[in-house]
């Protein structure tokens, strides 16, 4: 029967992600058993990815030469971006999203939470890119898309001034609402706050005091520490703050951001933050699978939950050195090791 199989690897096992040499049963896409072995195949079974910020509509706009501030890009009705979609043939745009998912797919990526544009159109034009992919896009429409999406993107409290308002239609609708925060300062993070979001993206200048708000509302933070650097909004380790998020205990999920500017590849991402933030790898890798929480069932790998992860092929590279999996896989792997997907 389909879904039916047995596994045996070394797998990052539950959220503790400690590698553990197992075998693995699923029964009808779900895992039944995780039974300690000895011995196993030189094979990593890891949690499959979920990005928890993409915008893979902005992938027709990929790479293009652009000057000015972040707000001229990407501020709504008339950002850069928002031109560009407008202009963009649906056929186009469509083709374009399809491209992105696939780059996900490739890597490994159950599902990634996506700002879409355009209204009701725009929600189903990105619907129809991700057709029969293994990638579940959480649609966070804007324009009056949220209304058969799973909830609203809202770009910010300060480029939205009716974003309370919004926000509350939006729960009153049973949807998830989102909103950009703290991206390119603190300003409009206590806006954000108000609008009871259940998911914030970016902080990249929340303050301290903004941080312990989000900490004891128990809010998600997706930071997106490529996108912040290229768009030139930080220079700087200390934003966004990952360590004191996490010394607060704040829940990170990691995302990619635009895919003008960003390839959605969590790999890459993972790859940066280890540089640059000096996070232990395991959190990392943490960050990459948490925002699974938005699907119907996460990636963990645990009795009950989906079928959900992805086979690395570490003897058929430099990973079968490692003294630590879980560092290398966060600082060395990529789509490219990925030998099975299996992504139910």
């Amino acid at each position: 029967m389909p879904g039916d199989f047995e596994l045996e690897g070394h797998a990052f096992v539950g959220e503790e992600l400690e590698p553990r040499p197992v075998r693995i049963t699923v029964e009808r896409g779900m895992i039944r058993e995780i039974a300690e072995i000895r011995n196993p195949p030189p094979a990593w079974i890891c949690p499959a990815l979920f990005n928890a910020h993409t915008h893979v509509g902005d992938t027709v706009g990929m790479d293009l030469p652009w000057q000015g501030s972040l707000g001229e890009l990407v501020t709504p009705p008339d950002g850069l971006k928002h031109r560009i979609l407008r202009e963009t043939p649906r056929t186009a745009l469509v083709a374009g999203m399809r491209a992105s998912i696939g780059v996900m797919v490739r890597a490994g990526t159950a599902g990634f939470a996506d700002f879409r544009e355009g209204g009701e159109e725009g929600v189903r034009a990105l619907r129809e890119a991700a057709e029969g992919l293994p990638c579940h896009p959480v649609i966070l429409g804007r324009d009056g898309g949220e209304g058969i999406a799973e909830g609203i993107g809202i770009p910010s409290a300060r480029d939205s001034p009716d974003a309370g308002a919004v926000a509350a239609r939006a729960r009153g609708l049973g949807k998830l609402v989102a909103l950009h925060a703290g991206e390119r300062d603190a300003l409009d993070m206590d806006g954000a706050l108000s609008c009871d979001p259940d998911l914030l993206v970016h902080c990249t200048h929340a303050a301290d005091r903004q941080l312990r708000e989000i900490a004891d509302r128990g809010i998600p933070v997706a930071i997106c520490p490529r996108s912040n650097w290229i768009l030139g909004v930080t220079g700087s380790p200390d934003h966004p703050p990952i360590r004191r998020m996490l010394e607060l205990g704040i829940t990170l999920l990691l995302g990619t951001d635009n895919a003008m500017f960003v390839q959605p590849d969590l790999w890459g991402e993972m790859a940066f933050v280890h540089t640059v933030y000096r996070i232990p790898a395991r959190e990392i890798l943490a960050m990459a699978v948490r925002g699974s929480r938005f699907l119907p069932g996460t990636a963990w790998i645990r009795e009950g939950s989906p079928a959900r992860f992805l086979v690395i092929d570490a003897a058929g590279s430099n990973l079968a050195w490692s003294r630590d999996p879980a560092a290398s896989l966060v600082k060395r792997a990529g789509a490219a090791d990925v030998r099975e997907r299996y992504l139910f």
